[in-house]
């Protein structure tokens, strides 16, 4: 992304697309029992509320009555088809790994099996976006979190930190191409989850071949354990491989989060917040619910004079419902460079 003069004016930026990831399901409802919904109905309002506050992105995953992680697509089709009653204009983006957390103590936190993970695209009613992880890499999401983070929590527990620390991402080029087809076959748009530049750069090699023809909409998940850092230098080298017309989020977690969103308000990017990235302030004196991170935001947006995006205007940034019919309209349309006119091979000459 280039900037230019000016670029920090308020006037020359996007609206500020703040997406909410409340449902957190890397933790147990024990741990934060105040913010975590359980029922069903509980789940569909913790959305209506972080839309009141000033999400207009909901980052889904579904809990079952017990507490723990859906794995029933029935289930995500029930609190897809609430939050859409209530709060329509909302984009609903379904977290692709379905739930990664573990069932019982002691069992791995992994996402689901490749075949089960096609069947996001089979959901009624239909989400906005489903996230999409590019390249099978390692999602060690505990590595950057400290002792203070976790004190108290599940994740304190052994076994619970091992099932963490030890999950990996299955993302092979065969199951992403197809992943793709089949959400764009639905009308469902691609949110990109990137760890780091290689990735992305494979996401452009798809659009070149075009067997990726979507808008490039993405989330830099900055979390270290096989992700980039939270870090300036980081930040800058991924910002600057992004193209102009690519529309970027940034995420981190715990008390990386708000720092982060400080600079990507700034910077005109957008931002995520939410008990899944973080549950605590910023000294760590009292856990910090999704909607008080949420309205945390759009003050912090009002102060540097950045409008936060409504979902009809959220929904244009997006580009939501916008499909491409080829390579050359995909790298256009995504800021790209063409790709390279084809030419003709050299004759061959035999010698005399």
């Amino acid at each position: 992304m280039n900037f230019l003069d000016g670029s920090l004016f308020p006037e020359n930026q996007q609206k500020l697309v703040i997406t909410v990831a409340p449902y957190g399901p890397e933790w147990m409802p024990s741990d934060f029992p105040e913010d975590i919904p359980v029922s069903m109905e509980a789940q569909i309002q913790k959305a209506v509320d972080c839309y009141n506050a000033g999400a207009t992105v909901l980052h889904l995953h579904v809990r079952e009555p017990d507490g723990k992680g859906s794995k029933r697509l029935s289930k995500f089709n029930e609190l897809i088809a609430g939050i859409r009653a209530r709060v329509p204009d909302m984009i609903i983006q379904v977290g692709g790994s379905i739930s990664f957390a573990p069932e019982s103590d002691g069992e791995a936190a992994k996402w689901l099996s490749d075949d089960t993970r096609h069947m996001l695209a089979e959901l009624t009613p239909t989400p906005d976006q489903v996230t999409i992880a590019i390249n099978s890499n390692q999602m060690n999401v505990v590595e950057q979190m400290t002792e203070a983070d976790i004190r108290g929590t599940s994740l304190a527990e052994p076994a619970m930190y091992r099932a963490y620390r030890e999950m990996t991402i299955p993302a092979g080029p065969e199951w992403v191409e197809e992943h793709i087809r089949r959400l764009s076959a639905k009308g469902i748009q691609t949110h990109f989850q990137l760890a780091n530049i290689t990735q992305l750069e494979t996401v452009e090699r798809m659009m070149r071949r075009g067997v990726c023809n979507v808008p490039l909409i993405l989330t830099w998940v900055a979390i270290g354990g096989g992700f980039d850092a939270p870090n300036l230098y980081n930040l800058a080298n991924f910002v600057r491989a992004v193209p102009d017309n690519a529309v970027l989020t940034l995420e981190t977690s715990m008390l990386n989060v708000l720092p982060v969103n400080l600079m990507a308000i700034a910077l005109g990017l957008h931002v995520r917040c939410g008990i899944e990235d973080n549950i605590w302030t910023q000294d760590r004196s009292a856990k910090m619910g999704s909607v008080a991170q949420i309205e945390q935001l759009v003050r912090i947006a009002r102060e540097v004079g950045r409008p936060v995006a409504n979902a009809r205007e959220a929904r244009q940034i997006y580009r939501i419902g916008e499909f491409y019919g080829s390579a050359e309209e995909t790298l256009a349309a995504n800021g790209f460079a063409p790709n390279r006119p084809a030419r003709a091979a050299a004759p061959l000459r035999l010698a005399a």
